[in-house]
Order: C-alpha cells, then structure tokens, then sequence
C-alpha cells in the first residue's frame, strides 16, 4: 500500500503489524508514486469538486456516488469494475482456503 505523507496515516505500523500489508510513503511532490490514489481522485472530483463541502451530502447519496464508481469498468481492471475484482478476489481466496476430501 503507498500511502501520502499526512498526519491521518501515522497509525501505518499498526495496519502491517495487523494484516502483514506492508505500507510505503510516496516521495513528496510525486504524484506518480500514487496512481491509483489521484487516479481516483479524479474519478470523485466529477462528483465532488475540489473544496466542495461534504457535509451537504446525506449517506444515501455518497453510498450512491460509491455504488456508481464501484460499478464503472477500469482498464487496469481488464475492463471489469471494482465490484468484480473484488468478487474474483473473494472466490479465489475461498478456492484456495476450502479442504477437499479424496
């Protein structure tokens, strides 16, 4: 996991000592280390301008908002959403974990 350089972060070694995911810091300045990051944050700013106020929206409607990027196709995904990838992840996860007998 890359992660910005912000105060909300700084439980980092927490997060690896609980799931073994280790986390890097991007370089300051350097976008590029985060694509996925700002890549995403391009997504939301169609929805949320930059600056805008989030209070003003309920949980139904940012739950929509998630619902709608969650469900659009990604080229780094094969073309299939995150909703997908997500699922194929779970399925191969549970393939691998489940015994056989024979």
């Amino acid at each position: 996991l890359t992660w910005d350089r912000g105060k909300e972060l700084s439980a980092h070694a927490l997060l690896t000592s609980e799931t073994g995911l280790p986390v890097y810091f991007a370089d300051a300045k350097s976008p590029w280390q985060r694509g996925s990051n700002e890549h995403l944050n391009g997504l939301l700013r169609q929805y949320f301008p930059k600056g805008t106020d989030l209070s003003r929206w309920n949980a139904d409607e940012i739950a929509a908002i998630a619902t709608a990027l969650n469900n659009r196709p990604r080229g780094i995904l094969g073309w299939r959403t995150p909703a997908e990838a997500f699922a194929d992840q779970l399925r191969s996860v549970q393939q691998q974990t489940v015994a056989t007998i024979g």
